[in-house]
């Protein structure tokens, strides 16, 4: 019961925090959304750089190692790269934002491309795209609050008390909360991930060193890329398939606008590779798990980590690591669920019904939590797929909004709303056939070397977007004006 209790004290301070950021704000939408563009470079940092530290970080990144081994080095990679594209990419898209009021990803396309449809269009995909990422947050809450609780809470029971928590948090405090939250969250997971990820190959092998020989006795293939299927070649592709694909996520699109000034980006680009660094504690404590808590298979592996921890520390602290694994759940699901209620609030309520005044935008923006929230439980409880496997799939279907930003970033934008429309549509279907079918890259082309056929096949998607995206661009080249931005009253 201890490490229950201690648990849910984590959880109190951070709806205590939630409420307390609200005061004496006028919690519009801008305000709910975006925070009124006020945040400093330390806020940014968090909601960015810091959003790193999720569920996922905390168990897919040790599960992907006891699953699979050097490939979940793709994450170190990835996020590396992203941060360095973020120095170049977010500053124009924060000027623009302020300069026309825009508080969603789906307001930029809209505005950029003078079009309400792909305004529309892009809502739609970012929704899709993040209920995956609200599912494995879920999922990883569930599997943190049922182990901790030394199975006294089941996976399903905490996965519903774990909704209905984050969901009042978000409609209460927007990311005003998330960001006091962020502050805690990221201080004591910092201290907790360094410290098993240093103690538990001391206590189990003497040092990191012999854990890594021990491991290489026992499980070589761990320590090295595999020849085909997750070889380097699928790694390399995927780091550049989700790096270009990281600041598309609609919550870390919004997170960005919360900036008061493009400096703050700059700033936080300095310090963001290395924070990724620390990601490699959390490597350690898989490869530790990999021979003392042997037989996980398959998806199993993300409990990894709280497996190795339950048979090796007192009840208290397995409490601590419960709460603090809660709020890498909950501090990321309610910027991403409160990114789809702004999507859909804005992007497809206002335009198709046209509300009299913006508080019923707010209202409907609010109300749309629950709604996402209920539906992302349902494939909590229906799904299996291991919390990388669900990322990657968000990855594939959000990346598809990146060529048609990146031109419209351009001096001389030469791709028009029609191009940008039908890329990400034949993009998106892309994505969907290669998911449903399990067609891969090696099914289609048998006969290519390994090192191609063993490509992200995400890329045969982005590869599909762009050549539409282009052709269809040309050939409607000669409408005039497609590109003028609307005004902020255009719907």
């Amino acid at each position: 019961m201890a490490s229950l209790w201690i648990t849910f004290a984590f959880l109190a301070v951070a709806i205590f925090l939630a409420i307390r950021s609200t005061r004496g704000k006028k919690m519009n939408l801008e305000q709910w959304a975006v925070g009124g563009r006020g945040f400093g470079t330390v806020f940014v940092f968090l909601l960015l750089a810091g959003e790193f530290f999720t569920t996922f970080t905390f168990l897919g990144g040790s599960g992907m190692i006891y699953q699979v081994g050097s490939p979940a080095y793709y994450v170190l990679a990835y996020m590396t790269l992203a941060y360095v594209f973020s120095y170049y990419l977010l500053p124009p898209i924060w000027r623009y934002a302020k300069e026309h009021g825009i508080v969603s990803i789906s307001d930029f396309f809209r505005f950029k491309y003078n079009s309400s449809s792909l305004g529309l269009l892009v809502s739609i995909v970012g929704i899709i795209a993040s209920v995956p990422v609200v599912v494995l947050q879920l999922k990883g809450l569930g599997i943190i609050v049922s182990e901790t609780s030394y199975g006294m809470i089941s996976p399903t029971l905490a996965v519903w008390f774990g909704t209905i928590a984050v969901t009042v948090y978000v409609m209460i405090s927007g990311i005003h909360g998330a960001a006091w939250t962020a502050i805690i969250k990221d201080i004591t997971i910092i201290a907790v991930v360094v410290f098993l990820g240093l103690y538990l190959p001391y206590h189990y092998y003497g040092g990191i060193e012999p854990m890594f020989h021990a491991v290489q006795a026992a499980k070589p293939a761990h320590l090295s890329f595999p020849d085909s299927g997750q070889s380097l070649s699928w790694v390399i592709s995927t780091v550049l398939m989700t790096a270009v694909g990281f600041y598309m996520q609609p919550g870390l699109f919004a997170a960005a606008l919360s900036a008061k000034s493009e400096k703050v980006f700059r700033r936080n680009t300095i310090v963001m590779p290395l924070y990724t660094l620390l990601l490699m504690f959390v490597f350690f404590v898989g490869y530790t798990a990999l021979l003392q808590v042997p037989g996980l298979k398959g998806a199993e592996g993300d409990l990894s980590l709280l497996r190795l921890s339950i048979q090796t520390f007192d009840p208290w602290f397995i409490g601590v690591i419960g709460g603090v694994g809660l709020l890498t759940a909950l501090v990321p699901t309610s910027v991403i669920l409160l990114t789809i209620g702004t999507l859909f609030a804005k992007n497809v309520y206002q335009p198709l019904l046209k509300p009299s005044n913006e508080s019923q935008v707010a209202k409907v923006a609010k109300w749309t939590v629950p709604v996402v929230s209920l539906i992302s439980v349902y494939f909590v409880i229906n799904g299996g797929n291991a919390l990388y496997a669900l990322l990657l799939m968000s990855f594939s279907l959000i990346t598809q909004l990146f060529p048609s930003l990146v031109f419209s970033l351009l001096p001389t934008n030469r791709i028009n709303k029609h191009g940008a429309i039908w890329g990400i549509l034949v993009g998106v279907a892309t994505v969907a056939y290669l998911t449903i079918s399990g067609t891969t890259i090696s099914s289609l082309l048998p006969g290519f070397p390994q090192a191609a056929k063993d490509l992200n096949s995400g890329l045969i998607a982005l590869f599909a977007n762009v050549v539409v995206m282009l052709l269809i661009s040309a050939l409607t080249a000669n409408r005039a004006a497609e590109n003028k931005p609307l005004s902020t009253e255009s719907y």
